[in-house]
């Protein structure tokens, strides 16, 4: 007698990445990213220099062996300056998403779930986008005060409404499908509904529109510290250092260069994983692939 032992079939979590990496710009996307992870992580191991370290007399040196990437007006190293910069955009960045997903959740799911609640909910929704993003977080930094906290909880306040019309537009569909009404007619609780049979369906459309919120914040936090109403001055992001270098632009134009080529790469990798994960998780764009 045979015995026919089946191999064990792949898990779908693994073919979905396997698809996913398939895609050359998810994949540099995704190179990209853990590049600036890992720099992010290991700076004080990587940076040979201090970022606040003075040495006027090393003043706008070009890029070389000693200094890779130059140095600005006040002799500072720009490639560990640009390192460190890089921790804080994606601490505000992820910090951004997590607070603006828990706001944009709960209020996209309380105006797609209950109908009373859907129409002023909306309403507020549909104000708060009438206004340009980065006008919006500069009114909300200038009446709170400029701070790392208030910079990522204006940011979060502005693109909350962003992921709150993805969830209520999803909640709207998902609560007649008909294992709703099912649960319903069983007497589960509405709670355990939104969480259990609602909440679930909406990972997808929150992970995507996650990544490209991330993209957004730590575009605008730059576009905030350029503007001289983010963090701290002496605090080294992306957007002071283009900031104070841009009047040097003309004799050390490696002062602005190399910030602006790191806003530019990071921003790109996530839209890039974005439109992979959308194109991925959406049916119908999934069946063109």
């Amino acid at each position: 007698m045979s015995i026919t032992v089946s191999a064990p079939t792949e898990s779908e979590g693994r073919k979905f990445v396997r698809r996913l990496l398939k895609r050359k710009t998810v994949a540099f996307g995704l190179i990209v990213l853990t590049v600036f992870v890992l720099l992010a992580v290991f700076a004080p191991l990587i940076a040979p220099y201090a970022p606040g370290k003075l040495s006027i007399v090393n003043r706008l040196q070009p890029p070389s062996l000693q200094w890779f990437f130059g140095t600005d007006e006040f002799g500072r190293d720009v490639f560990s300056r640009t390192i460190y910069a890089g921790r804080l955009s994606l601490l505000v960045g992820a910090a951004v998403v997590t607070l603006a997903t828990v706001i944009g959740v709960v209020l996209g799911l309380l105006a797609g779930f209950f109908p009373k609640l859907d129409t002023p909910i909306a309403r507020v929704i549909d104000a708060m986008m009438a206004f340009p993003d980065i006008l919006l977080a500069i009114a909300l930094v200038a009446a709170l005060g400029p701070s790392l906290t208030t910079v990522i909880i204006a940011l979060s306040i502005v693109y909350a409404p962003r992921l709150a019309r993805v969830v209520r537009a999803s909640t709207l569909v998902i609560r007649e499908l008909p294992y709703v009404e099912a649960a319903r007619a069983l007497g589960i609780s509405t709670p355990h509904i939104m969480t259990r049979h609602v909440l679930r369906n909406l990972l997808s459309p929150v992970l995507v529109q996650g990544t490209f919120l991330f993209a957004h914040a730590m575009l605008a936090e730059a576009g905030l510290s350029f503007l001289g109403v983010g963090v701290s001055p002496e605090i080294p992001t992306w957007g002071t250092m283009i900031a104070s270098g841009r009047q040097y632009i003309g004799q050390a134009d490696w002062v602005t260069l190399f910030p602006g080529i790191a806003i530019v790469l990071s921003v790109l990798s996530l839209q890039m994983v974005g439109d992979g994960l959308r194109d991925m998780l959406d049916p119908r764009l999934r069946k063109d692939l």
